[in-house]
């Protein structure tokens, strides 16, 4: 991988609007992934949007089969490789990959992580095989930054920004991770999509109540900048001592924790595209789906408690 820095003269923050995207709808959708391609493509499920990683689809033979399902569904792209928290810039090459993925596919959303995982070393490009956490502090808001403004204007579209899991806590952190998203928003016009089981993971990892963080994030970050949510489940595994760390690895059902603060997202917010994430043990079709039902069930009770408001 080959590290490059291009000017901000590219910072166009609105999305684009191409006659050909479909728009993501207010509704619970699923994370498309292999084991279930061939089930999708032929029976055509009633489900009202898919999101993809766009790294698995950059072959030329998996970008047709992807066209294929956006001829069908709406589909959000959510990268994982953009690296945006790294202080050496932005892969242009990578980038421009997605780019020319983002230009067939014509995606309703398209999605990374507040996270890094690329760094030059003495030897040359590091890649590491993780969303790593940063520092909540003005210096990686400097960075980050600057390479969401570059990410937008070479993609020409707005990204939604997802707040990360975490297992620690920097001690030179100065900002909360809300305030940092509601920073990072205000400078670069970027969206956030906020992950409900992240934010559960990150707050019992470190001691603190999930439900006050989630007030945080809805305190700071302006209702029309949260463009997406993701429900998951997540590993729950015990520590000597007593202690209990959780992992986010989206292989089980979306916990009650995490179905909770949802109730509280939707009734502030009102409905908004919602994803059910599974991306370990994955199971049959019919079991994410249901978990989607579950999320649209609470999907409708917003919008019926707004109507009636």
């Amino acid at each position: 991988m080959s590290v490059h820095h291009f000017p901000r003269a590219f910072g166009l923050h609105a999305a684009s609007s191409p006659a050909s995207q479909r728009p993501i709808p207010a509704a619970a959708g699923i994370g498309l992934r292999l084991p279930h391609h061939a089930v999708v493509r032929d029976s055509r499920p009633a489900i009202p949007w898919l999101e993809v990683h766009p790294e698995n689809y950059l072959t030329s033979a998996l970008a047709d089969e992807l066209a294929a399902f956006a001829d069908r569904y709406p589909i959000s792209l959510h990268a994982v490789g953009l690296s945006l928290g790294s202080a050496c810039g932005l892969d242009l090459e990578h980038l421009l990959r997605l780019r020319a993925l983002e230009r067939r596919i014509r995606p309703g959303l398209m999605s990374d992580h507040l996270s890094w995982s690329l760094a030059t070393t003495n030897q040359g490009p590091l890649a590491l095989p993780d969303l790593l956490p940063l520092p909540y502090t003005e210096e990686a808001l400097t960075v980050v930054v600057a390479n969401v403004d570059r990410a937008q204007g070479v993609l020409d579209r707005r990204l939604l920004i997802e707040n990360p899991s975490t297992y620690l806590q920097f001690e030179a952190s100065a900002l909360s991770e809300a305030e940092f998203l509601a920073e990072l928003v205000r400078a670069t016009g970027c969206g956030v999509l906020l992950d409900i089981n992240n934010i559960v993971v990150s707050a019992l990892n470190q001691g603190l109540d999930p439900a006050y963080v989630l007030a945080d994030y809805l305190a700071m970050i302006p209702p029309s900048a949260i463009g997406e949510i993701h429900l998951a489940g997540h590993a729950v595994r015990d520590l000597p001592g007593g202690r209990r760390i959780r992992i986010d690895d989206h292989g089980s059902r979306v916990g009650l924790e995490v179905w909770r603060l949802f109730e509280t997202v939707a009734h502030v917010l009102g409905p908004r595209p919602t994803l059910i994430e599974w991306d370990t043990d994955i199971p049959e079709l019919p079991i994410l789906l249901g978990e989607a039902a579950v999320a649209q069930a609470i999907l409708n009770t917003a919008t019926w408690g707004q109507r009636h408001a």
